[in-house]
């Protein structure tokens, strides 16, 4: 992997990425300023350029530079809570509604990859949520039958169905969603970006906003090519926020998420995950794996990668995991490594926040980027054009601090790293 790439992704996306464009400053204002060339970004630059509004979207580095390029490529339907957890948050009217939008996000992202021909090895195959021991049996029970009762297409896997849809005998069972898939999550990101340019969006890239600032009706959003001026502004920074708006980055805790890519197995690894689906498991510090197109095998967990893809503790626990599940892998190289972040707030649900008149952010993802950003890219989308911010699928909120989030942050980064290391003499 090149030392300018986020990802593997960065390298084998199928989609190019976007030609960069500079900004020229001084132009007129435009309906909508967008912050952030990731999936809440372009998704809403797509949506609201195709009502017909005038959309700049600022990146500060590339498209797909922050957790967007470094995603694992699962297409994960509704949120991490189960959904009666989902409707005792949210309440009567806003649950359901939450529970319908956002799982049919994977449909929705998939609609868009058919609709605007995005070069991704889209696969539909669903996922698979994996029991690691009796207790997470248990949740996974608890969970298909909430599913069950909505009527959605979930199905609970014995240890035998399991082990033959993802080729280790390790778990005691599976939670198999029909409605999620897999994608390239760089190709998904640059190919939101050509057709958000195809539908009048214009996009910036190297143009890091500095300052935001209301004057006369419109926000004034300073960069160091000079201000772009827009009636209402979305920032869809989420886990990669700064300190733009004060006190928008201590809304939640983020953490690091890592991956390692092998070389590619061919034959060898042809028994693991045959259909192409992606397993997460059930486990407290949260482990995953999956194929690409290429055959290669893909590991991750929460934590930063200590070291290279060649060297250092993270190689070594990615090693051992694999041995672990797959032993008669035998040895395996890795191509790649890199971690991203993930904004999780403290009850596990997104939020949509007001922060100031025509100012809006949807943050906190918990781990479920590419459909929740899609889905909330169009919400949006309808919202700067004019929708009541009651039919939004969750209720606009104040900005919160979630509880001592920068000690949460240093606290959970020891635990990952204890983790890594634990596995590897365990």
């Amino acid at each position: 992997m090149r030392d300018s790439a986020v990802s593997l992704w960065d390298e084998t996306s199928a989609e190019p990425e976007p030609a960069p464009s500079d900004l020229e400053p001084g132009g007129p204002p435009v309906d909508l300023v967008i912050i952030g060339g990731g999936y809440t970004g372009l998704s809403t630059a797509l949506h609201a350029a195709e009502r017909g509004l005038s959309v700049h979207l600022l990146e500060a580095e590339r498209i797909g530079h922050g957790g967007s390029g470094r995603n694992v490529g699962l297409v994960n339907a509704a949120a991490w809570l189960p959904p009666d957890k989902v409707r005792a948050a949210l309440g009567p009217d806003y649950g359901p509604r939450f529970l319908e939008r956002f799982g049919k996000g994977p449909a929705t992202v998939f609609d868009l990859i058919e609709r605007h021909q995005i070069r991704c090895e889209a696969v539909r195959n669903g996922t698979i949520h994996a029991a690691h021991g009796p207790s997470g049996l248990a949740d996974l029970r608890a969970r298909h039958a909430e599913w069950q009762r909505l009527g959605e297409p979930v199905e609970l896997l014995t240890r035998e169905e399991t082990r033959a849809l993802v080729g280790t005998g390790r778990y005691h069972g599976g939670l198999l969603d029909r409605r999620a898939g897999t994608i390239n999550p760089m190709g998904y990101c640059r190919g939101l970006a050509r057709a958000a340019r195809a539908a009048g969006a214009r996009i910036s890239t190297g143009v890091r906003a500095t300052a935001l600032s209301r004057r006369q009706g419109l926000w004034h959003v300073g960069t160091a090519q000079g201000p772009v001026l827009g009636r209402q502004v979305v920032l869809g920074t989420n886990a990669y926020t700064d300190a733009l708006w004060p006190g928008l980055a201590n809304v939640f805790v983020p953490i690091h998420y890592l991956q390692l890519a092998t070389e590619p197995l061919g034959d060898r690894a042809s028994h693991i995950l045959p259909q192409g689906q992606g397993l997460w498991d059930t486990a407290p510090i949260m482990f995953n794996y999956r194929r690409d197109a290429a055959g290669r095998l893909l590991v991750g967990s929460m934590g930063r990668v200590i070291g290279t893809k060649d060297s250092g503790l993270t190689q070594r626990w990615a090693r051992r995991q694999i041995a672990r599940l797959f032993p008669e892998l035998g040895e395996v190289r890795f191509e790649a490594a890199w971690h991203g972040r993930i904004a999780m707030t403290p009850d596990h649900l997104p939020r949509v926040l007001r922060l100031d008149e025509g100012l809006w952010t949807p943050i906190g993802y918990n781990g479920r980027g590419i459909g929740t950003g899609t889905v909330f890219g169009i919400a949006m989308a309808e919202l700067v054009a004019g929708a009541d911010p009651a039919t939004l699928p969750l209720p606009v909120s104040s900005m919160t601090p979630a509880p001592r989030a920068a000690l949460a942050a240093r606290f959970y980064d020891i635990a990952f790293t204890a983790n890594q290391l634990w596995k590897c003499i365990a």
